[in-house]
């Protein structure tokens, strides 16, 4: 089974200055993102597809795109790539955008501009995230030999809080609550968690209170694994979103792909292992 990995690159051309070379952290000048992109394939998935801004294509092309479409994956065929460019124009045209809002509306806005290239059962990671050869092998044998059923057949591999805390700032993470089966019960979306003397915290309002989170709470880094099944519903979260969110707060409000999970869990409508 075609199995795709989807890579949420947009932000890299804020976060490194445009077109400005990526910096290389590897022996040979490896890009953070040509770690996932190495273990996937080495894992089983056979296409990848990078979510860009347009003025990224050039330097994502050099820096692995072209490098890639040369390559096979295991069973002999060559690596299909793709490249779809984060805008507006996935957005409905019922709903009037700011002009002055340049920034995306989160990480389901991302993940519909791929909606056309994106068929089969498929990946989604970060592009600046680090999540070691393991995950990509557990996700892979996932969604290769599951479908849906009764209910949409969701996985994510999760990782503890403690080993995805950072000393040189804040971090966002995904905290999760479980069922006793070991399936997600909830997730919820903490934008800004720090370590400090006495363990972790979070807050929600800008520093001005905190509270705790267990060094060994599970917490997700945006590594998820759907069925195609997925765009449509968060098709249909975004447009529901949108109509809610944008009066509201025009030029900050994002939409998260945890939200659409949590709603479906909610609705009854999924599983996610």
């Amino acid at each position: 089974m075609a199995v795709s990995l989807v890579i949420m690159a947009a932000g890299l051309g804020s976060r490194y200055g445009g077109s400005k070379q990526v910096d290389g952290i590897g022996p040979n000048g490896e890009i953070l993102m040509e770690y996932s992109i190495h273990d996937a394939l080495r894992a089983g998935f056979d296409k990848v597809v990078f979510i860009i801004k347009p003025e990224m294509e050039e330097m994502m092309r050099r820096l692995c795109g072209d490098y890639l479409a040369r390559k096979t994956a295991l069973d002999g065929t060559p690596v299909e790539v793709a490249y779809v460019f984060q805008d507006f124009t996935s957005v409905p045209d019922f709903y009037r955008i700011p002009p002055e809002r340049t920034k995306p509306f989160g990480t389901v806005h991302a993940l519909l501009c791929a909606a056309d290239v994106v068929h089969e059962p498929f990946c989604v990671i970060n592009a600046d995230d680090y999540y070691g050869p393991e995950a990509f092998k557990v996700i892979y044998d996932h969604l290769s030999t599951h479908t849906d059923g009764e209910v949409y057949d969701y996985c994510m591999v999760s990782y503890l809080l403690k080993n995805t805390v950072s000393e040189n700032g804040s971090v966002a993470r995904g905290v999760c609550a479980l069922n006793e089966d070991s399936t997600l019960h909830s997730v919820t979306e903490r934008t800004r968690i720090e370590t400090y003397e006495g363990g972790i915290h979070y807050t929600e309002d800008g520093g001005k209170s905190w509270a705790d989170l267990p060094a060994d709470c599970v917490v997700s880094m945006n590594l998820w694994g759907f069925t195609p099944a997925y765009v449509q519903e968060a098709k249909a979260g975004f447009a529901a979103f949108l109509q809610a969110s944008l009066p509201v707060n025009p030029m900050k409000c994002e939409y998260y792909l945890p939200t659409v999970v949590t709603n479906a869990l909610e609705a009854g409508k999924a599983d996610v292992h």
